[in-house]
């Protein structure tokens, strides 16, 4: 595999400097700020391929399948739960910006059907996000996948 370029060498240096056990807010924040200019998607899209344990609000909603996507919004309900009132709506925010992503990518109609799933899955936690697990648990079986570590 080629070394990394470009924003992905940026991190990769930063990381090996600063030796993070974690990625939180601040380091997210400081590596926004040392890899300027970079989106907030595209730099969550890299440190998430860092390996680097990340906190939820920096992992941000992950849905590359539906194991990673119950996971991700379990640990924001998590965060959720234990918030003030600015705090939820920056946890909500992160979830809403993951469902009009989704509803983009839905416009493909190779991936309309597995999107729209995602988006039931999205408006499902904001509707009401201490009845997220339950849901997911019972949506699984619907949908017949295997239980998570997590719902079992």
């Amino acid at each position: 595999m080629p070394p990394p370029k470009g924003k992905a060498a940026e991190l990769a240096r930063w990381i090996s400097e600063h030796h993070p056990a974690r990625i939180g807010e601040a380091e997210f924040a400081e590596l926004a700020r040392t890899l300027a200019p970079v989106s907030a998607s595209y730099l969550r899209k890299l440190v998430r391929e860092s390996g680097v344990p990340l906190d939820a609000m920096v992992a941000g909603v992950r849905q590359s399948n539906f194991e990673e996507l119950e996971e991700s919004l379990r640990l924001l309900w998590e965060e959720y739960a234990q918030a003030d009132a600015k705090r939820r709506a920056d946890v909500r925010k992160l979830v809403i910006t993951a469902k009009d992503h989704s509803r983009l990518a839905g416009r493909n109609p190779e991936r309309r059907a597995e999107k729209e799933e995602v988006i039931l899955w999205l408006t499902t936690w904001l509707e009401n996000p201490p009845l997220f697990p339950a849901w997911a648990a019972i949506r699984r079986g619907v949908m017949k996948l295997p239980a998570t570590p997590a719902g079992q």
